[in-house]
């Protein structure tokens, strides 16, 4: 019996290399059986919306509490801003250091809030 190059090239290609690519390859982890496969807990279940439900509400308040940040944050500025036009530039007025000092934590504050999530 002959075979020919071209059919032997063929089943080489196809029928082996695939499989063999696939197997060793660590991207394709092997597929779990149905019969492995288990649905969850119904305390697995409740654990998980109990954790899903908490976390929504920390959202809720880190934005709630950014929001009031902002606000306050504008205000200072706002404030900063009417000392500033007051003075002169020889007077500098403690009270604007310490408006500028009580933004910088602020913003820092803010600034972290944000990076939280």
């Amino acid at each position: 019996m002959k075979i020919r190059p071209s059919l032997f090239v063929f089943v080489l290609t196809v029928g082996f290399g695939p499989p063999c690519v696939l197997a060793q390859n660590p991207k394709f982890p092997p597929m779990p059986e149905p019969s492995q496969t288990q649905p969850p807990s119904p305390e697995d279940q409740a654990k998980s919306k109990l954790e899903r439900d908490m976390a929504k509400k920390a959202n809720q308040e880190r934005q709630a509490a950014l929001r009031r940040d902002t606000e306050k944050l504008l205000k200072l500025a706002t404030e900063l801003k009417d000392y500033v036009d007051k003075t002169n530039e020889n007077v500098l007025s403690f009270d604007v250091v310490k408006k500028a000092e009580e933004i910088e934590k602020l913003a820092h504050s803010v600034k972290e809030k944000m990076k939280a999530n």
